[in-house]
């Protein structure tokens, strides 16, 4: 079953519940979907690579959110930004730890022959594509950084 069909399973499901926190996430994602579907070049159907981005992004965005509402005393909407972002989880890989994280940056270090803050873009770039999902860029970054340096 593809993302969207599974949305669309859970949006019903979300309806016939009247549980109003996970229709919001789930229509705001329906939406991102059909909107990348429908661009130019896009073809009609999305992979599951591109899906995956789609949720990382609207969790990311959920999450930049959430810092902004709390930063202004906004707790009601930052709190309605949080039952989204867990919804959004429900659909994401499980995030790697920080020590699961920092092992498997040290294969990608090794196995690319890094050894110093010059070879971090050469780092990043296998990192990303290995654990995209898993992490996301910013906290990859920070791993790379902290075992090069």
């Amino acid at each position: 079953m593809s993302l969207k069909e599974q949305i669309n399973a859970d949006i019903k499901k979300a309806m016939l519940e009247k549980n109003k926190d996970d229709l919001r996430a789930l229509r705001a994602i329906k939406s991102m979907i059909l909107l990348a579907e429908t661009e130019k070049g896009a073809g009609g159907s999305l992979s599951p690579d591109a899906e995956m981005k789609i949720l990382q992004k609207a969790a990311k965005q959920r999450m930049d959110s959430i810092a902004l509402y709390r930063e202004q005393n906004r707790d009601d909407l930052a709190d309605a930004e949080q039952a989204e972002l867990e919804v959004i989880k429900r659909y994401l890989p499980e995030q790697l730890s920080e020590e699961e994280l920092e092992a498997k940056v040290k294969e990608i270090i090794e196995k690319t022959g890094a050894s110093s803050m010059r070879d971090m873009g050469k780092v990043m770039g296998v990192a990303t594509k290995e654990l995209a999902g898993k992490a996301d860029g910013k906290t990859i970054s920070q791993a790379v950084k902290k075992l090069l340096s």
